[in-house]
């Protein structure tokens, strides 16, 4: 999955680029539990301290895959940029986790000069 997107920003323009049409606000959703599997391991993990690598790679996917939509939810309204890019969590229950990616769904063109 590439998670990376050339006229996706953090910020409010893309430098070289002129906004021509906004779309509104566009997101992606996705919400992840966590295995019992996986829980097992990241305890073992805990008890070593550090990184608990488990939960970083169930982070890392679920944030890509909440971009992922968050970028088909744009091309479904003829956007070809993203400005504003933001991430948000919530715990729904324990081991239930929202992730939201969202942005502003705009239309792009090259600055003459």
């Amino acid at each position: 999955m590439n998670n990376t997107h050339a006229l996706t920003t953090t910020g409010f323009e893309i430098p070289g680029y002129r906004v021509t049409r906004s779309y509104g606000v566009v997101r992606g959703i996705i919400v992840r539990s966590r295995s019992v599997v996986g829980n097992l391991g990241a305890s073992i993990q805990s008890l070593f301290g550090g990184n608990i690598s488990i939960y970083t790679e169930l982070c890392e996917q679920a944030r890509g895959e909440a971009f992922q939509l968050m970028l088909a939810h744009a091309g479904q309204l003829g956007a070809n940029a993203v400005l504003g890019v933001r991430y948000d969590a919530t715990e729904l229950a324990p081991g239930i986790t929202e992730v939201l990616c969202y942005g502003t769904a705009v239309a792009v063109v090259e600055s003459a000069g």
